[in-house]
């Protein structure tokens, strides 16, 4: 009798077991990324270290394209928006903004040249939530709106940074086109100045000793809901629950940047650039459910998603402030 019940118990955890793994196998998270740009642009995904690779990781999209791509529950990552990308006569392809360094249209496992506008993303992540947030803190290169479909919690809800920065860059933190004619991107001031205070490193290396500058500032009034300096949390990341799809979205309206890009990087004497001061309009309500730490290419902060160690005491320590 004791035989059989070792043996059925044995058999019911080989069966859960089973049934996890399947689930694992099977269960996916849908991103699908529209175009709304005047021009094309060439989405890159790099996943984080503990992350599968992809079905891609760099691609095309022209006006008013889409694409679909599923990633497993568990992924997480960073996908953003090459610009004015071409391909010389040796087969060199490259970017002016976004640029991965991989020479080719498929980054393979290489992250963006800031200055880059990021969606970052951790799936069922702690307590079972997708972690996302759209970040400026390695600059900006073009509007990126966040939308989860299906997910369900307070903090579900849509984000991004749908203002054309570039035009209103500060002088210092500007990125001009080759011939000069055109604002295509806009440094953080780390990038531009790297200065540890900038950075959040050195004697500048925790939330108490890194504030907002006044260059951060000038993205965070423009784009309230997007990381703006390494330490932004409160305001910046969102969670939802219930596996949840995801549109992403390069220049969602308002929007009125017309830069001409397809294909040509150097010499279009038809770039322009035109900005409306719009400010997006966003639910500004936001519990802080935090942010993680990982080291990533070509990135200068802190904050990005990701599954490693401090995130369990980092929830548990607000979970419990939240209580209160």
């Amino acid at each position: 009798m004791a035989l059989r019940v070792t043996l059925l118990i044995a058999l019911l955890l080989l069966l859960f077991t089973f049934q996890l793994f399947i689930n694992c196998v099977i269960s996916t998270t849908t991103f699908v990324m529209v175009n709304k740009c005047d021009y094309t642009v060439w989405p890159g995904i790099l996943s984080n270290p503990d992350s599968p690779t992809l079905s891609t990781t760099g691609f095309a999209l022209q006006k008013n394209q889409s694409k679909t791509i599923t990633a497993p529950t568990s992924w997480g990552g960073r996908i953003w928006g090459r610009t004015l990308c071409s391909q010389d006569s040796t087969g060199k392809f490259s970017c002016v903004t976004g640029d991965c360094g991989s020479n080719k249209l498929e980054c393979s496992g290489s992250g963006a040249a800031p200055p880059t506008t990021l969606a970052e993303f951790k799936l069922d992540g702690y307590g079972g939530l997708d972690y996302y947030d759209v970040s400026l803190v390695d600059g900006y290169n073009l509007p990126v709106l966040v939308v989860p479909q299906g997910g369900t919690g307070q903090n579900c809800s849509t984000t991004g940074c749908m203002v054309d920065l570039n035009g209103a860059c500060p002088w210092e933190l500007k990125v001009m086109s080759e011939d000069g004619k055109e604002e295509v991107a806009c440094k953080s001031a780390c990038e531009a100045f790297q200065q540890p205070q900038y950075c959040c490193n050195g004697a500048y290396s925790t939330p108490d000793t890194c504030k907002p500058s006044s260059y951060s500032q000038i993205f965070k009034k423009a784009c309230p809901q997007a990381y703006s300096y390494a330490y932004d949390d409160k305001s910046s990341t969102f969670t939802c629950a219930s596996g949840p799809a995801y549109t992403i979205t390069f220049c969602p309206a308002p929007n009125t940047s017309q830069k001409a890009s397809q294909g040509t990087k150097s010499t279009d004497p038809t770039s322009t650039t035109t900005t409306n001061s719009v400010s997006p309009v966003i639910s500004s309500t936001m519990v802080y459910q935090g942010a993680l730490d990982q080291s990533a290419a070509s990135s200068s902060y802190r904050h990005v998603l990701g599954s490693y160690g401090m995130i369990s005491m980092t929830m548990a320590i607000w979970s419990v402030k939240g209580l209160w």
